[in-house]
């Protein structure tokens, strides 16, 4: 029987060679084929104009109402800033144990901490949030692991301090999971 596949959902334009980067790093952690969609989802009903952001919870909602049946796992990957009501803004969100979540190039940029631009910085920060939030959608919580990508984090400086794996423990919960 063939695995269900995980979906990527690609909102706004993302560079294919970035795309097969973490479509590789999906396949060689969570051991699901990948499929690559176009967005065509409506966000901007979820867009707080006094926030200048957009409501993950709310778009985290509506990915949810529309994940196909065949999909193991659909995740949505934006360009847009996020937030949920308890926090400034956030990098990624994800249901535990649930089939949906996404993540946010936007909080990823060194051009919004007064540093200089790095592309590939940016997209290394995009692929361990990326494993982080499929980690939560397979059951994982937060780790106190300083080098594990389950670690939470508050600040790009946490995300950079991490790995884009996971410690032996949660590598053995993901194996349990999976």
């Amino acid at each position: 029987m063939k695995q269900k596949p995980i979906i990527l959902v690609t909102c706004g334009h993302f560079e294919q060679r970035v795309i097969k980067l973490i479509s590789e790093d999906i396949t060689n952690v969570f051991q699901h084929p990948v499929e690559n969609k176009e967005c065509s989802l409506d966000i901007n009903k979820h867009y707080n104009p006094g926030r200048r952001q957009y409501d993950a919870n709310g778009i985290l909602e509506y990915i949810t109402s529309l994940a196909p049946e065949q999909a193991i796992k659909v995740i949505g990957l934006y360009r847009v800033d996020l937030y949920i009501p308890v926090l400034t803004y956030i990098f990624g969100q994800a249901i535990l144990n649930g089939k949906t979540g996404l993540v946010s190039l936007y909080r990823l940029r060194n051009e919004l901490y007064g540093l200089e631009r790095n592309n590939d910085l940016q997209i290394e920060r995009f692929r361990k949030v990326i494993i982080h939030e499929l980690g939560h959608m397979f059951g994982l919580i937060h780790c106190h692991q300083t080098n594990c990508v389950m670690r939470s984090s508050s600040y790009v400086e946490d995300i950079d301090q991490k790995n884009r794996d996971f410690c032996n423990n949660c590598k053995i919960l993901l194996q349990e999971k999976l």
